[in-house]
C-alpha cells in the first residue's frame, strides 16, 4: 500500500468517527456530510492504489470508482451507488434552505451504516486486512 492510499484511508476512518459523533449530538446534517466524505476518501484510496493518481472532484472520483469496479462482483450495486446517494445529503447540508433542507436522523443513520460497509469493502478491494 502506498503512503497516499494510507492517508486517504486514515481520513476515511476519521470521518466515520466524526459522523458517529455528530449523530450522537443530533447534528444530522454534519453526520450525513461526514459519512459521504468518509466514502469519498475511501474511494480516493482505491483510485490512488490502483492508478497512482489522485482524483479530487466528486464527479471524477465517482466516475473512476465505477470504471475500476464495474466488473468486480465484490462491490454490489448498493455499495457502488453509495457516493451518489450520500452526495445528496452533503448537498442538502451545504446548499439547501427552507422546508426539507435538513438531513433526517434516519437518512444520517443509514449513511453512517452504509459508509462503514463502503469503507470496509474498499479496504477489502485494496487488499488490506
Amino acid at each position: 500500500m502506498t503512503p497516499e492510499t494510507g492517508y486517504f484511508l486514515d481520513k476515511a476512518r476519521k470521518l466515520l468517527g466524526e459522523a458517529e459523533g455528530m449523530f450522537a449530538m443530533k447534528y444530522y446534517d454534519a453526520a450525513g456530510r461526514a459519512a459521504y466524505l468518509a466514502g469519498f476518501h475511501a474511494a480516493q484510496a482505491l483510485i490512488s492504489e490502483r492508478t497512482g493518481r489522485a482524483v479530487k472532484t466528486h464527479r471524477g472520483v465517482n466516475s473512476e470508482l465505477h470504471r475500476l469496479t464495474k466488473d468486480d462482483p465484490r462491490l454490489d450495486f448498493e455499495l457502488r451507488a453509495f457516493l451518489g446517494r450520500t452526495y445528496n445529503l452533503k448537498a442538502i447540508a451545504d446548499y439547501e434552505t427552507g422546508p426539507g433542507s435538513e438531513v433526517s436522523p434516519v437518512l444520517a443513520a443509514d449513511a453512517i451504516a452504509d459508509g462503514k460497509q463502503f469503507v470496509a469493502k474498499i479496504v477489502e478491494l485494496i487488499g488490506i486486512f
